[in-house]
């Protein structure tokens, strides 16, 4: 039996996420992302193609890394500006009974006992639905207006990862008892304040002592999701994620990305399967290969080599407005996403990149391969991907807001779903047990179910 095939769709709360200039394009919808309806409508095409869920990018910054201004950013858009991605949740899961929100906030720019709340605040509301991507934060402009003279390092932002998950792990695992709520009218008592523990947490980045100010919701910590996959990013993942996201441009660098999490999962004590590894991509199709061959150069003809550029100066740290065009990429140790251009210089052998080869393939469709073809013709490739590769799924990258996903939902989904790799309806509950059929909480071998009240209580018996 084949593989199932599992899909994200990957947004962001602004204009230009992925594809820089097509924004442009009389058919995108981008230009709307402050309404509402905007993303209501999105939730509706998602739940419609049975996405797992959808998975909502941020920056807190801007990208000024190329030519070292924020002109080009500005001028095309490139994720500025850009608003908060946690407030279109609950209008997105007023809409749907289903659909999983997975949402970007970064340990750099904010403390984490208020974090708590806002994100068991959205479990409450979402019935359960929410999942949390975890970033270290990568952009100097950030840290900088949030009065920072200087970015953290690449890899003590991942120390401070790992106290900042501790923290959390106390407040929404091991402060509240799972009966410590009676709420009894009759007696007058909410909640047994025996039951509920402060987290008395005092450590090298961190001092959080009181309690949790939210009684817990249904999943108590929100799915974790991680894009980290450089060595130190894989080890905190390996640690704490539940799914990974990764973006290459071809198989040869996904497969090994793939192997050295699997392998990291493995030297963590867990399945390697336990965490669903999905990889960006997107998708161009129509009714015929013709059809969606015409539907991508006209897509091309709206690129923006400039906020192409931005894009990946942005992302890798290095500014490339100072090499021409044909000058060929080479690897440079950074503080920024140090994976990113290693997957373009080190990963693949057999590929030697240009400048302008980078941001055409940037252009549209972003970090990750663009597959373009018939539903047929995708179909094959989606399942090739997925046989090569060893991943679990795609976060499905759009090119134009909404048409990409509405294309993928009529045309990928049934086809798929013929060949019986691809869910048919929903499962029931939370995202947790949509994604592994398992409990609504972390399961017992996870980190952060060490923090559990029974879990400390045995290991001082031990003791």
């Amino acid at each position: 039996m084949s593989k199932q095939i599992r899909f994200n769709a990957f947004e962001m709360n602004c204009i230009a996420h992925q594809s820089p200039g097509l924004w442009r394009h009389p058919q995108d919808r981008s230009r709307e992302y402050k309404d509402l309806e905007y993303w209501t409508d999105l939730a509706k095409i998602l739940e419609k193609g049975i996405f797992d869920g959808v998975f909502l990018a941020d920056v807190l910054g801007i990208y000024d890394v190329y030519h070292q201004s924020a002109e080009h950013a500005l001028t095309c858009a490139v994720q500025v500006p850009v608003n908060d991605p946690l407030q279109v949740v609950p209008a997105m899961a007023a809409v749907t009974q289903h659909l999983g929100f997975g949402v970007t906030t970064s340990i750099s720019f904010e403390h984490p006992y208020p974090f708590a709340r806002r994100m068991s605040t959205l479990d409450h509301l979402t019935k359960g639905r929410v999942g949390w991507n975890i970033v270290t934060s990568y952009l100097a402009s950030g840290s900088k207006n949030l009065g920072l003279s200087n970015q953290v390092s690449h890899d003590e932002r991942y120390d401070i990862a790992d106290e900042y998950l501790e923290v959390l792990y106390k407040l929404w695992e091991g402060s509240w008892e799972s009966d410590a709520v009676i709420a009894d009218k009759k007696s007058g008592i909410f909640a047994d304040f025996h039951k509920v523990h402060p987290i008395q947490h005092k450590g090298k980045y961190f001092d959080v002592p009181g309690i949790h100010i939210c009684e817990p919701s249904p999943q108590r910590t929100p799915v974790l999701y991680q894009a980290g996959a450089s060595g130190r990013g894989q080890t905190f993942a390996s640690q704490n994620a539940e799914c990974i996201f990764i973006a290459a441009p071809s198989k040869i660098a996904t497969k090994s990305i793939v192997k050295s999490i699997r392998q990291k999962l493995i030297e963590n004590g867990r399945d390697p399967y336990s965490a669903k590894i999905y990889a960006l991509l997107s998708i161009v199709t129509d009714e015929t290969d013709q059809k969606a061959q015409r539907k991508f150069k006209e897509y091309q003809s709206y690129a923006s080599y400039d906020g192409a550029l931005t894009l990946l100066s942005g992302w890798s740290g290095v500014d490339f407005y100072q090499y021409q065009a044909h000058d060929k990429v080479e690897y440079i140790q950074t503080d920024a996403i140090q994976s990113l251009l290693d997957s373009y210089v080190n990963a693949d052998p057999n590929r030697i990149w240009t400048i302008e080869e980078i941001a055409n393939w940037i252009g549209v469709g972003g970090n990750g391969p663009v597959l373009v073809g018939s539903a047929q013709t995708v179909a094959d490739e989606l399942q090739q991907w997925v046989e090569d590769t060893d991943i679990d799924g795609f976060n499905l990258a759009y090119i134009l807001a909404h048409q990409t996903f509405q294309d993928v939902v009529d045309f990928i989904v049934p086809e798929l779903q013929k060949r019986e790799v691809y869910p048919k309806q929903y499962s029931e509950g939370t995202l947790r047990e949509k994604l592994f059929h398992a409990d609504a909480h972390l399961p017992d071998w996870h980190r952060g179910a060490n923090y559990r009240p029974q879990t400390v209580a045995s290991l001082k018996k031990v003791v």
